[in-house]
């Protein structure tokens, strides 16, 4: 593979003026469909499917690239759609990704075309939402999809679409998502040199671009601690072993991790419990207790360390009170890693698209995205699109994963000229 660092500092702005005819046409083609794609974003918005689930979601994007006589293969990953363009002039291989499912949230936004899915959920009657954007991302790739695809004699290379499914994590019990997809061989036939992803945030203003090189988003792992005492009467605690009172101070230990053991000065790290159980009623001190949470870093090393000072500190906490713990860590999705010299080579890219004041280099989020599966096999970049409409307070605009979720769509355009962008950008810097 080329130096793309040195690209990035000696080419980069040739390359890039030589292709002004492209970015322009991108534009003009954008700016014609950007009602088309906002059609299509409301239609997913109104029907939204959760993971694994993608069923009608992935029939309309198949029916979309056969349209435009792109190479189709369906079930990847279960629902996933892959649509491959092949270039009129010979080149690399770059892919871009698109997420499709929605999220178990019961949607409160006053819009006509709101959700009124509902489902059965792990066992919970709950609403359906796009409540993390992933209906503006398939829209938007549809879009450039349809852009790319009418400018197919020249563009340089191959580029393959990927909608995936289960981003939010397969049902228990199923695989799903990014880690499936590369499983299957997403990446290999063709093989592709690059990926490219966005997401759209709700608390990024339109018209925004945000990136940061390296560690972007955290790795996430699942954990799980089960705490086995000895039960007994609740008047009588000491003719027992009290579980209950040894996950409290596991939980206050657990924070000395991150608090007091743990390099924050080099990346961020986070230790939640978001569910502890334990007990049937108030004068039974109960045999067991689980917790459940989830676990935040941003660096492979870290990861390590703190995983190993989690079971540690679990263990021994548990063995000084008289209990016995079990500590299950699971796999979930490692750091989404932006290689660095595809970044700086990008990084003139999203200027020229957005304008230079709008691409905003940003820190490492705690949030996680099984992009990371991609950039684990390939040079990747990830970055983030404004979704919040410009005059909104962020502080005030709603969260991702919440029923007041919002997204301005305005900001989609730049989302299809983004996507279109890199790719040809990409291949043309790889065939210089």
């Amino acid at each position: 593979m080329k130096n793309l660092l040195a690209i990035g500092l000696c080419l980069i702005g040739f390359t890039l003026f030589g292709q002004g005819e492209f970015q322009a046409l991108v534009h003009e083609q954008a700016t014609q469909m950007e009602d088309k794609v906002i059609e299509w974003r409301r239609y997913l918005h109104e029907h939204p499917e959760l993971s694994n689930r993608e069923f009608e979601t992935a029939a309309m994007v198949a029916k979309h690239l056969q349209a435009l006589g792109m190479e189709v293969r369906t079930e990847v990953g279960l629902t996933g759609v892959v649509g491959i363009l092949r270039g009129g002039k010979p080149g690399k291989t770059v892919a871009l990704r698109a997420d499709m499912d929605g999220l178990p949230v019961t949607e409160r936004v006053d819009i006509p075309f709101a959700s009124k899915v509902t489902t059965t959920f792990l066992g919970q009657e709950t609403g359906v939402m796009h409540a993390c954007g992933h209906d503006t991302h398939v829209a938007m790739l549809m879009g450039a999809a349809e852009i790319l695809a009418g400018m197919k004699a020249e563009v340089p290379g191959t580029v393959v679409f990927i909608f995936q499914p289960a981003e939010e994590g397969a049902p228990p019990g199923e695989e799903g998502g990014a880690e499936l997809m590369v499983k299957e061989g997403v990446l290999k036939d063709p093989a592709v040199d690059a990926i490219f992803g966005i997401h759209i945030n709700s608390k990024t203003p339109v018209g925004e671009v945000r990136f940061k090189p390296g560690g972007a988003l955290a790795a996430v792992n699942r954990l799980v601690i089960r705490v086995k005492g000895k039960q007994t009467h609740g008047s009588t605690p000491w003719t027992g072993v009290d579980p209950i009172t040894v996950s409290a101070q596991i939980i206050l230990g657990l924070q000395t991790i991150v608090s007091r053991q743990t390099e924050l000065t080099k990346e961020a790290a986070v230790i939640s419990i978001g569910k502890i159980t334990g007990g049937v009623r108030s004068n039974i001190i109960p045999e067991e207790v689980e917790m459940i949470g989830t676990i935040r870093t941003l660096d492979p090393e870290m990861q390590r360390e703190i995983h190993e000072r989690i079971r540690r500190t679990v263990t021994h906490i548990a063995e000084a009170s008289g209990a016995t713990a079990e500590v299950e860590i699971e796999k979930g999705y490692p750091v989404t890693y932006n290689d660095p010299e595809l970044t700086m080579a990008m990084g003139k890219t999203m200027q020229a698209v957005a304008g230079v004041d709008n691409v905003v280099l940003t820190r490492a989020r705690t949030g996680a995205e099984d992009f990371s599966f991609y950039a684990e096999e390939i040079p990747g970049l990830f970055v983030f699109l404004g979704g919040m409409p410009a005059d909104q307070d962020p502080a005030e605009a709603a969260p991702h994963h919440t029923p007041d979720f919002y997204i301005d769509e305005s900001g989609l355009q730049l989302g299809v000229e983004l996507y279109a962008n890199f790719a040809l950008d990409y291949l043309l810097l790889m065939n210089d």
